[in-house]
């Protein structure tokens, strides 16, 4: 357990270099969910018969990536960054790796901008090939929270997002402070549980849409749940009652948004679409 809590101190976020370029654990691990989320939806569409050929799912992953990557990275500027106004002034700098002339990646990503960003790309994707939308909501929320597993432990190889100070034995230190290793729980409670309630459940979806407003109650809890446990963002601290994270305001709002999806969508009953067999 000793040589646990002080994991940090026996580990480097750096990977490997390529000459002045660092390869971190964290750009592995992300690499490692995205591959995980699009073999997951290939599975998906394998043996629940989705009327999607394999050429169009490697697209649609295409155009979710940079939604992705785009919301994520401006969702954490709007949201979570006290230096909005520079960036609103120097746009230029938003996706610049570079940090007083050393690489250092692009840092800072808003989970919560993703599924903005995400959600465009994939309307987008389905003006122009045709398709429903709720389909491709529904096969996402199967298989990105497989994917999102490796994120959140990417998290934690890099040392980042860290928990709040504790006393459970099994605590990480993290700058000689004892502090939950949140981005484990959320790996666990955001990535793997999930993952299971919507593979058993999937067999049961009722209507177009169903999984992906469950996916965003079920998320939207985990997180509020785990930001318990996790250190507020040091730049904004609480932000309501004293308590309350950024992170939970955005996973209630959330929560609001599957449930308003769920009752409507329920509403119309647009049965799932046919899967040829």
């Amino acid at each position: 357990m000793r040589f646990w809590q002080h994991i940090y101190e026996h580990f480097d976020p750096i990977a490997f270099t390529l000459g002045p370029f660092k390869v971190h654990w964290y750009g592995i691990m992300y690499v490692l969910a995205l591959v995980t989320a699009l073999y997951a939806a290939k599975w998906y569409v394998r043996h629940d018969r989705y009327p999607v050929n394999e050429k169009m799912l490697d697209s649609f992953f295409i155009y979710v990536e940079i939604g992705v990557i785009l919301g994520a990275r401006l969702g954490y500027i709007l949201f979570y960054d006290p230096h909005t106004g520079y960036y609103l002034t120097h746009p230029w700098q938003i996706f610049n790796p570079f940090q007083g002339g050393t690489f250092t990646g692009i840092m800072g990503m808003s989970y919560h901008g993703a599924v903005v960003g995400f959600i465009l790309a994939t309307w987008i994707f389905v003006r122009k090939t045709k398709t429903s939308f709720w389909m491709w909501m529904d096969l996402v929320a199967l298989s990105v929270p497989v994917g999102y597993v490796f994120g959140r432990i990417g998290n934690f190889l890099n040392q980042e997002l860290v928990g709040r100070v504790t006393e459970v034995p099994w605590g990480i230190y993290v700058h000689q402070t004892l502090r939950h290793p949140s981005q484990l729980y959320e790996a666990f409670l955001e990535g793997v549980v999930i993952a299971l309630i919507l593979f058993f459940y999937r067999k049961k979806e009722r209507f177009e849409g169903e999984l992906i407003a469950l996916y965003a109650i079920l998320y939207g809890a985990a997180r509020f749940i785990v930001e318990f446990w996790r250190q507020p963002d040091i730049q904004i601290g609480f932000v309501c009652c004293g308590w309350m994270t950024m992170g939970q305001i955005l996973s209630l709002v959330m929560v609001a948004v599957g449930l308003v999806i769920y009752i409507l969508l329920g509403k119309r009953a647009t049965p799932v679409s046919p899967k040829p067999r």
